[in-house]
């Protein structure tokens, strides 16, 4: 009786229906999309900071190379725009911290400089 009653007074005003609906699409896009992409983005910016000499990097535009100097700009905190010096191959490059795509870890780069 009361599941018949609840589901007429939910028809009698339909703005109750599509408020709903939009709340669930909310929540789903939220649940799926927006909360895990956040968690992704807050581990990336973890590994970032935590860069140290030695660790193998891969900038956005595909260079691989080995880190071989950190120059912050701030004291004490890192930020995007923090210079890393990297060697890839015979050359030295500086990239910005911001640049830096992926971080392979400093066994990778002794594993490759031993090759």
């Amino acid at each position: 009786m009361y599941p018949t009653l609840l589901l007429l007074q939910a028809s009698a005003n339909p703005i109750f229906g599509t408020l709903f609906m939009y709340v669930a699409i909310a929540a789903i896009f939220y649940f799926i999309l927006w909360r895990p992409q956040q968690r992704q983005r807050k581990q990336h910016d973890a590994t970032i900071r935590s860069l140290k000499r030695g660790d193998e990097i891969v900038t956005a535009g595909g260079i691989v190379g080995e880190v071989v100097l950190i120059k912050e700009l701030t004291a004490g905190q890192s930020s995007p725009e923090d210079q890393i010096t990297i060697r890839s191959g015979e050359s030295r490059l500086v990239v910005e911290r911001g640049r830096i795509v992926k971080v392979a870890g400093a066994r990778a780069a002794a594993a490759g400089a031993a090759v």
